[in-house]
């Protein structure tokens, strides 16, 4: 009996995977076949090997730009809303100023309000400003984020009031105390942290395409969408090797910071 409950958890979860794993499959066999085959449905699940060459040729033209755009945008959003939201509840924390609390509760309750209610003032707030079409544009309106404050704000409240007293006596600063004491204790969740915004940045689509009006500034996720043609035929050869190409960057961020992003969310203790 023991042993045919432990199967139960095992069937379940190789369902789970095969449901999520069989798409994934089916566009890399797609990618290798040619755009006939795809559209009248008779992709084999087997790829073809001299299909391969479809990756070539469409690095060899605007994806390889278009990755290298959603690369940066998705980085400089997860360094950028790390940076700020940990300052913020560094700040929220450790100092004592008029309305700190009040502080925190506007930032807190802007996680009521959705992407699409701020997206026109904010959009614009970007035309005023010159930044339509600018790399700038693209990433600084999506920097702030209220859930890594709190997230840091929870740790940092963790932090012994004793540990404070003593790094105070032994002249720390404010400034040496964020760097030595709070940023270690706080390594594992910025790394978890880091891996969900990293993937939020790359997976963005909406205000991409509203403040990027030009081809030069299209995020790959935005491209995929322009090279599905609605007059003229698509090439889905290349859009789906488009896709696999597009899916790899955010796979080798949670690979190799697998670790470190287990560790944050299941770390209780600090």
């Amino acid at each position: 009996m023991k042993r045919r409950t432990d199967w139960i958890p095992h069937l379940v979860l190789c369902l789970g995977v095969a449901l999520f794993a069989l798409p994934l499959w089916l566009v890399f066999a797609a990618s290798t076949q040619d755009t006939g085959a795809i559209t009248r449905g008779e992709v084999s699940l087997l790829p073809r090997w001299s299909g391969f060459s479809e990756y070539a040729r469409v690095l060899s033209g605007d994806v390889a730009h278009m990755l290298m755009i959603s690369f940066g945008m998705a980085l400089a959003i997860a360094v950028g809303k790390i940076a700020i939201s940990i300052l913020s509840a560094y700040a929220v924390v450790f100092f004592r100023f008029p309305f700190r609390r009040v502080a925190f509760w506007l930032i807190f309750i802007t996680l009521m309000l959705p992407v699409e209610v701020r997206i026109i003032p904010t959009y614009q707030v970007m035309a005023e400003f010159g930044l339509i079409n600018t790399f700038t544009g693209l990433t600084v309106p999506l920097i702030a984020s209220a859930t890594a404050t709190l997230l840091f704000r929870q740790v940092f409240v963790a932090i012994p009031d004793e540990l404070v007293e003593a790094a105070r006596m032994d002249g720390a600063g404010p400034l040496r105390f964020l760097w030595d004491i709070v940023l270690p204790v706080s390594a594992a969740n910025i790394a978890a942290l880091f891996v969900i915004l990293f993937v939020y940045g790359w997976n963005q689509y909406l205000w991409p395409l509203l403040v990027a009006t030009s081809p030069s500034m299209d995020t790959i996720v935005v491209g995929i969408v322009r090279m599905i043609g609605v007059e003229t035929e698509t090439d889905w050869s290349a859009v789906m090797a488009t896709a696999v190409l597009a899916l790899l960057p955010p796979v080798v961020v949670v690979v190799l910071m697998q670790r470190w992003f287990v560790a944050g969310l299941t770390e209780t203790e600090k």
